[in-house]
């Protein structure tokens, strides 16, 4: 049975109050999802004109409405852009429209909380004006307060998403394997899939999640808070396997990783999933560290995420470059990476030294046994080093400063000699020996991986 009205136009003013009364007996039910306008429309009514202003930390502004927002791509006529539009007709004042425009939406996705109770709004707004809204006796608050995060999150992300120009400063460079990277920033609530074109980067898809309820970082196992960092995808678990909370689907992410193992970080189980089916999309901090989408928004991206080692980027609040500034500092950092290469190909023990980082340490040795190590490697074989890279990925490191993890394919050849492994760096931008400038240094490096 749906759940919401069959035919909201049926009802006329003499039963709004009846179906006040059915909000609240199902608010308490949970079976008429539990919201009511969580944008906190306030109206004063001055003769027949109302004035609306959304407490969204700012006030409702025509640019927003008028397609002078952004240059991003357009979002196809979709769940948001419905919202969206009867938002502006409530702003213009033309209920009717905003009315129709959310008959529309519940009548197509009736499990959208959200849209629901902005439904309800409108009808009760025929009938008396509305001076305390979401302000039901029985509703519990916490789901009143999570829902108006909800609208807040979606409404700021329609204002001040930047030009289709502009790439999360993390993105330097995508791997060939995948040609696609998952950045999600956590505070804005918000998923953005891109995807290579050459050497260009585009937006795939962007699309509101729900994290963790305790918020961010992680940093212990059970804290229900979710991780900052750079993560691959490990695997795909089909939704007959799952209990229902998580929708249709779970790609499980490699938390902890290198970085957090070496900070004590414990934990598992970080997971992008989807939502119960009662349901279109969960609060903004409902989930116990993982990242929830909507159904039809995990479907819709369910390639990369299925896919491999595609590279997920939590962070806390991502910032904006544009693809000019981006492809300058890829290339920047790919002579460094180039000439640490070389180095090594030349048994430049003391030049390849200098690529590393005091500070340097990973699982099992420091700075000194890793180089001592590899020269020992090295001289035992006396002949030429051949290193070749490929499927090369380069990512900044949300909260550390100035820190980019490498990822590459490595082909080691001396002589008779050849392995293949997958190799993981982090590269830290610190003084150089003279402490007159900045300079590219590792400070991580793992032994390469068996590649099958």
């Amino acid at each position: 049975m749906r759940r919401g009205i069959d035919n909201p136009r049926k009802h006329s003013n003499e039963h709004l109050q009846d179906y006040v009364g059915f909000l609240r007996q199902s608010i308490m039910r949970r079976i008429f999802f539990p919201v009511f306008i969580s944008i906190f429309l306030c109206i004063s009514v001055f003769g027949f004109a109302m004035e609306l202003t959304f407490s969204l930390d700012t006030q409702f502004n025509t640019d927003f409405f008028h397609g002078q927002r952004n240059d991003s791509p357009p979002i196809p006529k979709g769940i948001e852009e419905i919202l969206m539009d009867s938002l502006a007709a409530i702003r213009d004042q033309r209920m009717d429209v905003a009315l129709r425009r959310m008959e529309t939406l519940i009548e197509t996705h009736p499990e959208f909380r959200l849209a629901q109770l902005i439904y309800g709004d409108l009808l009760l707004s025929k009938s008396r004006p509305i001076t305390s809204v979401g302000n039901y006796p029985d509703a519990p608050p916490d789901k009143i307060l999570g829902l108006r995060e909800e609208a807040r999150q979606r409404f700021k992300h329609h204002r001040y998403f930047p030009s289709s120009a502009a790439l999360p400063e993390y993105l330097v460079r995508l791997p060939e394997e995948s040609g696609r990277v998952v950045v999600v920033d956590i505070g804005k609530s918000r998923l953005y899939l891109y995807e290579s074109r050459g050497r260009e980067i585009r937006l795939r898809g962007n699309y509101y999640v729900s994290v963790g309820k305790n918020g961010f970082p992680k940093r212990s196992k059970g804290d229900k808070k979710t991780p900052i960092g750079v993560y691959v995808t490990t695997d795909s678990i089909p939704p007959n396997t799952l209990p229902d909370r998580y929708g249709l689907g779970a790609f499980p992410l490699d938390y902890p990783n290198e970085w957090d193992r070496r900070f004590g970080r414990t934990g598992d189980g970080i997971w992008i999933h989807g939502v119960p089916k009662d349901t279109y999309s969960r609060t903004p901090r409902a989930s116990n560290g993982c990242v929830a989408v909507a159904n039809a928004d995990l479907l819709s991206m369910k390639d990369a995420l299925a896919t491999p080692n595609t590279p997920v980027i939590l962070a806390r609040d991502v910032s904006w470059i544009e693809q000019e500034e981006m492809i300058l500092r890829r290339d920047r950092f790919e002579r460094r990476f180039n000439r640490w290469r070389r180095n090594w190909e030349n048994s430049d023990h003391v030049g390849y030294a200098e690529y590393y980082s005091r500070d340097f340490r990973n699982e099992t040795e420091n700075r000194e046994s890793w180089l001592l190590r590899q020269k020992q490697f090295a001289d035992a074989r006396d002949r030429k080093i051949e290193i070749g890279v490929s499927n090369l990925g380069i990512f900044g490191y949300p909260d550390e400063h100035k820190m980019l993890v490498v990822t590459f394919d490595q082909d080691y050849r001396s002589g008779s000699f050849k392995v293949r492994g997958k190799k993981s760096q982090y590269w830290r931008q610190e003084k150089d020996r003279q402490g007159k400038g900045d300079i590219w240094r590792i400070v991580y490096e793992n032994t390469p991986h068996p590649i099958q």
